[in-house]
C-alpha cells in the first residue's frame, strides 16, 4: 500500500519512519513515541496505514486512516 507509514528501529537505537515502498526514511527521531506522533499525522493526512514495529521488527500495532464511508 502507497500510502502505509512504518515506524521502524534504527541500527543507532533511534526510531525512523518511512512510507512504504521508499528507500529511506523520511525522518529520524530518538524516541519512538515522537516517530509514532510524527507518522500518525502522516498516515492521517494521507488517509493511509500506520504500523508500528518493535525493535526486533515485529508489526505490534496498526491504524487505518481511511476515508469515512
Amino acid at each position: 500500500m502507497k500510502n502505509a507509514h512504518h515506524v521502524i528501529p534504527s541500527a543507532d537505537g533511534s526510531w525512523n519512519v518511512r512510507r512504504s515502498g521508499a528507500a529511506r526514511a523520511s525522518r529520524r527521531f530518538d524516541s519512538q513515541a515522537d516517530a509514532i506522533r510524527y507518522a500518525t499525522d502522516k498516515a492521517r493526512k494521507a488517509q493511509g496505514e500506520l504500523y508500528i514495529h518493535r525493535r526486533d521488527g515485529v508489526v505490534v500495532g496498526r491504524d487505518s486512516f481511511g476515508p469515512a464511508r
